[in-house]
């Protein structure tokens, strides 16, 4: 009896040691094109939470300069899954790179596009950019398709202006103070930073409200998302899910808890030296976070009009944006 024991417990002991050696197996590697920008906290927010681990998936989060260098690691192989901005879902299917949303966490983009304060007697409107230097976070980024947006909107050749690759955080902020830049688009914490300490700052376009996105775009416009390549998701369907899980969480936590709950959360080197602006820039930015995780699909078919608008080959190219995101997995999560 003793030795049927002991064979069970052993039985019992192998059975974990191999389910644990299962779960450390079930990793993703999440690019992230500027974990700095309060439009990627939902993310970066999940790990200090440990939402991921709960969810059954150990997480190595890859910090990078742009959006277009985080697609171009998932792309490439180097990273699993992108923290990024749905468009370049729809941007690269003409392409047949097939890539799709999972889940939705940002329910505007919360763009800027400010002048720098050395140049406010120069660039008094959008027209005033042709022949300027304008920051983006990286070429080929959302950053840049806004951008472009805007100038064409307003009559501006894109061509005419020279597109500056500033990141998202400090590097933008400093090149706006000095000046090497005319403008740049940008995102909070960094717009909130420096209407901090100049109260003259001009923005020329802004996103950053649902009533500000409805007026540039004439309809919802989805942001930050997790996305990757179709094929991935279709092999990994419980890390998706795990994923997934882990995003909405973290939604549910931040509509739960007030900003400065938030703000303890958050990575000191995310939050700066200056706590106060960094606060006042995320309880500006509470309401562009999604409740749900859904994409909506008139969002979806909003940033295929922009994109169609601004890029000859996405306007020829008879995108199926119902392709560029599933639901599935949200409403997966929504039923448990």
């Amino acid at each position: 009896m003793r030795m049927l024991a002991r064979r069970v417990l052993a039985s019992a002991a192998a059975l974990a040691l191999m389910s644990g050696v299962a779960l450390a197996q079930s990793k993703v590697t999440l690019a992230i094109g500027g974990a700095g920008c309060l439009c990627y906290l939902p993310t970066v927010l999940a790990k200090q939470l440990g939402e991921y681990d709960k969810a059954g998936v150990k997480v190595d989060m890859v910090l990078l300069k742009g959006g277009s260098e985080a697609l171009k690691a998932v792309i490439g192989g180097s990273a699993d899954v992108v923290s990024g901005y749905f468009d370049h879902c729809v941007e690269l299917a003409p392409k047949k790179q097939n890539l799709q949303s999972f889940v939705i966490y940002d329910r505007f983009p919360g763009f800027a596009l400010v002048v720098s304060p050395k140049h406010n007697d120069t660039v008094k409107s959008v027209k005033d950019l042709a022949g300027k230097k304008v920051g983006v976070s990286a070429p080929g980024s959302s950053t840049d398709f806004f951008l472009k947006y805007i100038l064409s909107k307003n009559g501006v050749d894109p061509k005419s202006v020279a597109v500056i690759g500033v990141g998202l955080g400090g590097s933008a902020v400093a090149s706006m103070e000095q000046g090497t830049i005319d403008a740049a688009i940008m995102l909070d914490p960094a717009v909130t930073i420096l209407a901090g300490k100049y109260k003259d700052l001009k923005i020329l376009s802004d996103t950053r409200s649902q009533k500000d996105t409805l007026a540039v775009f004439g309809g919802e416009y989805p942001g930050g998302a997790l996305y990757t390549k179709a094929d991935w998701i279709a092999s990994h369907p419980k890390e998706t899910q795990a994923l997934t899980n882990a995003i909405l969480a973290t939604l549910k936590w931040i509509h739960s808890h007030t900003a400065e709950e938030i703000v303890a959360k958050m990575p000191k080197e995310m939050v700066g030296k200056d706590p106060s602006l960094y606060l006042a820039a995320l309880k500006n930015t509470m309401p562009m976070y999604s409740e749900n995780g859904l994409m909506d699909p008139k969002g979806a078919k909003a940033v295929l009009a922009v994109f169609a608008q601004s890029s000859p080959e996405i306007a020829k190219a008879n995108v199926d944006v119902s392709k560029t995101y599933t639901n599935k997995f949200v409403e997966a999560a929504s039923k448990k």
